[in-house]
């Protein structure tokens, strides 16, 4: 507990990343590519958020008390994902992508309640068709997943068991480039949503579930006000949102 703490004071002083990039008046860090116009935002400070809420969850698996089931594990799985887009000029299409990387979960034992956090390596697929200009743009996404999840479990006998689970998922953001020619594509660092699924459980130890991550926030947003030439008084900025389906499978030692 004690080094949680100490961690958790050397992360408020603050941290700083740099970067090689053209510096726009709004603070805004922008990626030129060709023909291609890459747009995304330094929030610090909500990488910094994301990294107490890990530590925050450390803490309190530290403070549970001793006859808890405590496992750690690797999961992974593949994600279909759609970028939502507040505009009639522009669509996306549902793509397929993958997520990896390590979970652990406890367990209260007789109550059928438990809690699981993963660390993961995500890369979301992104489709985007601008509707007037018959053009489609496809690129990735990646970054790191970090769902906390509360579960409840009901048991099949020894060896099955069916779950649910929701909690909130919080997606960090670090991949630096999209692909849209025709318009800004400006990008959060960080996206939070909420986590609702449901799984089975075999042999102790291989968990197989299906999850739906609905978004609290904004992913980012698209602005096309330097082209307005294409439009007639068109709004300046369109808000994107990123839902997502995730089929996973987790093995715990």
């Amino acid at each position: 507990m004690a080094l949680c703490l100490g961690l958790l004071s050397i992360i408020e002083h603050g941290m700083c990343f740099i970067y090689k990039s053209i510096i726009t008046n709004n603070g805004c860090s922008i990626f030129r590519n060709h023909s291609f116009i890459w747009i995304s935002t330094n929030h610090a400070t909500n990488m910094k958020k994301v990294i107490i809420t890990v530590l925050g969850a450390v803490c309190l698996c530290m403070a549970i008390p001793t006859q808890a089931q405590l496992k750690w594990g690797v999961k992974g799985g593949l994600n279909v994902s759609k970028l939502s887009i507040d505009s009639k000029w522009y669509s996306s299409d549902n793509q397929m992508g993958f997520f990896i990387g390590p979970m652990m979960e406890f367990n209260i034992p007789a109550t059928g309640l438990g809690i699981d956090a993963s660390v993961l390596y995500s890369q979301q697929a992104i489709r985007v068709n601008s509707n007037d200009r018959e053009d489609v743009t496809e690129g990735n996404v990646q970054g790191l997943d970090v769902p906390i999840n509360l579960k409840y479990t009901f048991g099949l006998g020894s060896m099955a068991g069916i779950y649910v689970a929701a909690g909130p998922d919080l997606f960090f953001d670090f991949s630096k480039k999209g692909e849209l020619s025709y318009a800004y594509l400006i990008k959060k660092d960080m996206n939070i949503g909420l986590n609702v699924g449901a799984g089975i459980k075999l042999i102790k130890h291989l968990q197989i579930g299906v999850t739906y991550t609905i978004p609290l926030s904004d992913s980012g947003h698209l602005d096309d006000s330097a082209i307005t030439d294409y439009f007639v008084n068109p709004p300046p900025v369109y808000k994107c949102k990123t839902t997502s389906w995730k089929v996973s499978a987790a093995y715990l030692f």
